[in-house]
């Protein structure tokens, strides 16, 4: 067993236009004021890390890493899930999701695609020169606007979809091979993989890969009434990451799962602040404790009601309350004795 580390707080729901948002060396002390190890930098944030430089420069990376320690942090992952979700887009998102890209690229999937599998392929080369062994990101998604379909599917297309994901996912993920980083994807609603079945689905598509990995978020489980406890159980050797996150559901007899189409506040699930929805964090921290999970325990705050000043506030010491020193003793030691075989066969009453 590994004691989990943290707290540690992700910071692109943070980054604002004010202080002490605005900034790498002013975020950094306010996380470090609050409690906080550690931070998760958001890659596509330009004002936190200029990725291609990361990727290209150590001396840049170097000095990048030393001014976090300098406030008492330490990175925990480079993330991309800007990036990731842009490696495959169904045309029916193409508008939305050209604002995750630079406007040289809008209007022009195959070169967003392209822009976007460099960014990949470059925070695997950034994470290695800071040192880091795990980033954390999105699939993407071709096969969305299916996943609830009528009319019916046609035979053979969720096959072709996890197909091209796999062929356009497998030279990324052999380049964070090379560079000895695990890719984490956030198991997600509205991507491609979001829960065990399509992950598993993913792998097989790119062969077993053993970078392809997950990070594990349990308030997207509890929104699709996915059994998170028994998934750590299931997928713990994939598990390379992991968001402290909060959610409830609260169905009626007027909406469910799907939300009515309504605002986060009306729907019946919903993101809350850490200690104020339903997930069992309790039996998360052991079950991951147990299984040797020895990464960070980031914070990833969305919450529909309460401010993120407070959360993270908040959010630091029931992570800290919540980390299990893991023993490296069983309670009944005292009682226990050599292997004797023969005594045990008398025991048993074998002679």
């Amino acid at each position: 067993m590994k004691t989990i580390k943290g707290p540690a707080l992700f910071l692109a729901q943070f980054m604002g236009d004010e202080a002490p948002f605005n900034s790498l060396d002013t975020i950094c002390q306010w996380a470090a004021d609050l409690g906080y190890k550690g931070v998760q930098i958001p890659t596509w944030e330009s004002r936190l890390i200029d990725l291609e430089k990361a990727a290209t420069s150590k001396t840049y990376a170097d000095e990048l890493k030393g001014k976090i320690a300098s406030y008492g942090l330490e990175i925990t992952e480079l993330a991309s899930h800007l990036q990731g979700q842009l490696v495959a887009v169904h045309p029916g998102y193409d508008s939305m999701f050209d604002n995750f890209a630079p406007k040289e690229v809008h209007g022009n999937p195959k070169a967003r695609t392209e822009w976007a599998v460099q960014q990949m392929k470059w925070a695997a080369k950034a994470s290695q020169n800071l040192g880091l062994s795990t980033h954390v990101s999105f699939s993407g998604a071709l096969l969305w606007p299916f996943v609830y379909p009528w009319p019916q599917r046609p035979a053979g297309l969720v096959e072709e979809g996890f197909s091209e994901l796999g062929k356009r996912w497998k030279p990324i993920l052999d380049t964070y091979d090379d560079a000895g980083v695990d890719l984490g994807y956030e198991l997600h609603p509205g991507e491609d993989l979001h829960d065990g079945i399509s992950f598993e689905m993913f792998l097989d598509a790119v062969d077993q890969h053993p970078r392809a990995g997950i990070n594990y978020d349990p308030s997207h489980f509890v929104l699709q009434h996915l059994d998170y406890l028994s998934f750590i159980d299931i997928y713990h050797e994939r598990i390379f990451a992991f968001h402290v996150k909060d959610a409830e559901f609260n169905p009626t007899g007027k909406q469910g799962v799907y939300g009515g189409y309504q605002g986060w506040k009306e729907r019946a699930g919903r993101f809350r602040s850490l200690g104020d929805g339903q997930v069992d964090f309790k039996g998360i921290f052991t079950r991951l404790s147990q299984y040797g999970y020895d990464s960070w325990a980031v914070l990833e705050w969305e919450c529909c009601i309460k401010s993120p000043e407070q959360g993270a506030r908040e959010g630091a010491p029931f992570i800290q309350q919540h980390i299990i020193e893991v023993t490296e003793k069983a309670f009944d030691d005292f009682a226990g004795a050599e292997t004797d075989k023969a005594a045990n066969r008398r025991i048993l009453g074998l002679g």
